[in-house]
């Protein structure tokens, strides 16, 4: 592939509804879209899912599109034969960190190389299955008759799993509430790495509430803590932020930090990564799922063909187009079928068309360049 032109876009996008975490809500997400074309006119698309600010990770819209002018254009200037996204993957490796901004390029080099092949993305990465298991997640809402109310929404909207997010002060009882209510329904929490250690009995109490797993209960970048926790309690630990990629999955895999994973693979640097951490996975019996960061349609794509790798074990965090936006900038838009799965599609590439007029809409800064001449 011989790549001429590399676009970005700043992408802001209401949300349908407030979503709050331990660590801060929003309505609005931002997002930065890269569109890379090459000689022949085919276009790959990709996202990375940042956010205007170090909240979730300390990659943030500006802090990717430096990166991107600064040093990931100016490589591909030099190098804009690209045979694989491997390749790229080889040529940045010596940018340390900036996995999420990596991904964004990393994906439109996937959709473009799947497009090049004529092959559906999901079948170009070796998945396995033409549906995925769909779960929802509810962010701390605060309000116990407003989410056990959602919960009956999502159940009837076919949703096969239900995750909460859990802070101090909003952790056993929504959880005790929503067994009283519902059952033994597919439930797990997520944290978000809100508690210490010295909490522990918060999580030895929600022991007898058999969730499927709690994510991320303690410090966003640790492992051993996490391992002590997980020797004191019978719940899976599933861990997410501390994930950062294959080198972090092999360390906690052998202290026995987690007994599963949350990959998101924007997280951990993009698809090529993940294929790996799958790898090791199914080498070592380490059920994953995937994660998602609010994305559009079309990073939607990206979780949406993971998602499909035979280390998947549980239903992910992958969620119709509507779930959040009002509106979403793909056509056809991602869509929960009534068994509770979505489809990969079978169109090459990502699947999915680009609607550029809703592009132009909702992003509020733009950059072009030529890969052999800044424009």
């Amino acid at each position: 592939m011989e790549l001429k032109s590399i676009r970005l876009y700043h992408m802001v996008m209401e949300l349908r509804e407030y979503f709050e975490t331990s660590f801060g809500g929003l309505k609005k997400r931002h997002c930065v879209l890269v569109a890379i074309e090459d000689s022949t006119g085919i276009i790959g698309w990709g996202e990375a899912p940042v956010d205007d600010g170090p909240w979730y990770s300390y990659e943030t819209v500006d802090t990717t599109l430096y990166i991107y002018r600064k040093f990931i254009i100016p490589i591909l200037m030099k190098n804009p034969h690209i045979n694989k996204p491997e390749d790229f993957v080889k040529l940045v490796s010596r940018i340390r960190g900036y996995r999420m901004a990596k991904a964004g390029i990393e994906y439109a080099l996937w959709d473009l190389y799947a497009k090049y092949l004529k092959k559906p993305l999901y079948r170009v990465i070796g998945g396995v299955r033409d549906r995925i298991l769909s779960g929802v997640s509810i962010g701390v809402i605060g309000k116990m008759d407003l989410l056990l109310k959602l919960i009956g929404v999502y159940l009837e909207r076919g949703y096969r799993r239900i995750k909460i997010k859990i802070a101090p002060g909003w952790d056993i009882e929504p959880v005790r509430m929503i067994r009283k209510e519902y059952g033994y329904i597919p439930l797990q929490v997520d944290a978000n790495a809100a508690y210490t250690l010295d909490q522990a009995s918060v999580f030895k109490q929600l022991d007898k509430y058999d969730l499927l797993m709690i994510e991320q209960p303690l410090y966003y970048e640790d492992l051993y803590m996490h391992s002590i926790l997980q020797s004191m309690i019978e719940t899976p630990i599933c861990l997410d932020e501390s994930i950062r990629g294959l080198h972090d999955v092999m360390t906690g895999h052998k202290l026995g930090s987690f007994k599963i994973i949350n990959v998101k693979p924007v997280r951990v640097g993009g698809l090529l990564e993940t294929i790996r951490i799958n790898d090791y996975s199914i080498r070592n019996n380490i059920p994953l799922w995937i994660g998602g960061m609010l994305e559009t349609g079309i990073g939607r794509a990206f979780q949406v063909a993971a998602a499909t790798l035979p280390a998947i074990k549980y239903p992910n965090d992958i969620s119709e187009s509507s779930r959040y936006y009002k509106e979403d900038i793909v056509e056809p838009p991602w869509i929960l079928g009534k068994d509770g799965t979505i489809k990969p599609l079978e169109k090459p590439g990502i699947g999915v068309e680009v609607l550029e007029d809703k592009i132009g809409k909702y992003s509020i800064k733009q950059y072009k360049y030529n890969l052999t001449k800044p424009i």
